[in-house]
């Protein structure tokens, strides 16, 4: 199955006082490309994050990022009473020094450090028990990436498959074409050897078949033909195996443009060329696509 190399793909959960998400967006790279970005405390999650999303990608940049939360409605305040010691000593101060009013309880709550926020103690238990689960989000993320990018890929391996129909027609087309035929070629060489003789009578007749012998050999587009179509039956047979062929499809490509570039410079006959140029025109718009194929 054909695999694209861009997707997104989100998971979601929680544990304990914890809400967590992943978040992964991959794009068409030459190799595998991971950015992570993950919270402060869960910095030793890396390694088997990276060794998880290695053994789900194989090609791609990827941009993966972990998002974590703490419920604080878990947590309870309380009062420190060395800062509320120290503020109520202050406001007996003013009061007897100055005169102002009795200061409510209301009041000396709200003065920062009078009460402080603690977070409940996380043991040893609860943390793997966290952690296991943020493992599971991850492998739920990689394989929702994966199907995505399985889904793009079926639709660009249609695409491709299009590509490789109509570059063998345009391949027996030139191989059927009249100007390929031996007797063309003997008649159009045997014309031109008539009107260089006609044009010089100090031209050698043996040489001049003899050399029109060699160019009518160099002029045959059998070999360019045979491997365009042996590329093409190669590509098909890629695009039906499983696992990463973008790689391999992109040799395909050079080879499929090496192949048209030639037929075009040997072609002696117009129709030839310009289906070689229509080679090239599909040819770049397969390739354009395999760039996107893991």
């Amino acid at each position: 199955m054909v695999h694209s190399m861009t997707g997104f793909a989100r998971s979601q959960g929680h544990h304990g006082k914890y809400r967590w998400h992943w978040e992964m967006r991959s794009v068409n790279g030459k190799g595998l490309d991971l950015r992570l970005r993950l919270p402060s405390g869960f910095e030793a999650l890396e390694p088997d994050v990276r060794k998880r999303a290695g053994n789900h990608l194989k090609r791609g940049n990827v941009q993966l990022s972990l998002s974590v939360e703490q419920d604080r409605s878990a947590s309870g305040p309380t009062v420190n009473q060395a800062v509320l010691e120290s503020v109520l000593q202050a406001i007996d101060e003013l009061e007897e020094n100055c005169d102002l009013s009795p200061s409510s309880a209301a009041d000396i709550l709200s003065l920062r450090g009078v009460l402080d926020v603690q977070d409940q103690e996380e043991d040893e238990d609860e943390r793997k028990a966290l952690i296991a689960a943020l493992i599971d989000g991850l492998d739920a993320a990689l394989s929702s990436l994966v199907s995505h990018r399985a889904e793009e890929g079926e639709a660009m391996a249609a695409l491709l498959v299009d590509h490789l129909s109509e570059l063998e027609r345009l391949t027996l087309a030139a191989e059927a074409n009249p100007s390929r035929s031996v007797e063309a070629i003997r008649e159009r060489l045997a014309r031109q050897v008539a009107e260089l003789l006609e044009a010089s009578d100090k031209l050698d007749p043996d040489r001049l078949h003899a050399e029109a012998a060699i160019l009518a050999t160099k002029a045959d587009l059998r070999e360019e033909l045979d491997r365009l179509k042996a590329h093409i039956v190669s590509a098909r047979n890629l695009i039906a195996e499983t696992g990463p062929i973008g790689r391999k499809l992109d040799f395909l490509s050079q080879e499929f443009n090496r192949e048209a570039n030639t037929l075009c410079s040997k072609s002696n006959a117009a129709v030839v060329t310009a289906i070689g140029l229509e080679l090239k025109v599909v040819i770049d718009q397969f390739r354009e696509q395999v760039q996107n194929i893991e």
